[in-house]
């Protein structure tokens, strides 16, 4: 097993999606603490079907169409861990949320640590997610946009291993998931 958590799966590219989602789900049942990405990639599969399969007190879908008012929740957590991801390369910034704006398709956070220019018209679902760390395997508690592709838009993460969540990291992130989970 690598740093990333991932091990090695054996797939047949021509299996049926539903097998390949099956074999990512006993795949992620043997090692939660891997990389939905990576797991993804190894099964021919997005990388929001893999946070489908998750058991749902794991990954708990939020109402897309409230996507803006789930952003701007974020400013209140003060420093939070950012990912955005793709096909190119990785972008990780640890920072706040706040002075939001919109020009045209973007909706724009602009504070002194974070700079993003996101098209929200691109996003498909949104989940609240706990799991284990691919580093350490101490929970994270994360909100992760996805786009109309299947891939990870960008993820906001409250607790990003190391130590185990605070209560009150906690609470913000039940708080969260509880008022904009789909009823």
């Amino acid at each position: 097993m690598s740093i990333l958590g991932a091990i090695k799966i054996d797939i047949d590219r021509n299996a049926s999606h539903e097998s390949r989602l099956e074999t990512a789900r006993e795949a992620y049942m043997k090692n939660p603490q891997q990389m939905t990405s990576i797991l993804a990639r190894q099964c021919g599969l997005t990388e929001l079907d893999v946070i489908g399969i998750l058991p749902s007190e794991l990954a708990t879908p939020l109402d897309v169409t409230r996507w803006e008012d789930i952003i701007r929740s974020f400013e209140a957590l003060g420093d939070v861990h950012v990912i955005m991801t793709n096909s190119s390369g990785v972008l990780e910034v640890f920072g706040k949320f706040g002075n939001f704006s919109q020009t045209g398709p973007y909706f724009n956070v602009q504070t002194k640590s974070i700079d993003m220019h996101i098209r929200p018209d691109t996003f498909e679902q949104i989940f609240a997610v706990e799991k284990p760390s691919h580093m350490d395997g101490i929970s994270t508690l994360s909100v992760q946009f996805y786009n109309k592709e299947g891939s990870a838009a960008f993820k906001v993460f409250l607790t990003f291993g190391s130590k185990a969540p605070t209560p009150e990291r906690r609470a913000q992130w039940d708080a969260i998931r509880k008022q904009y989970a789909i009823s």
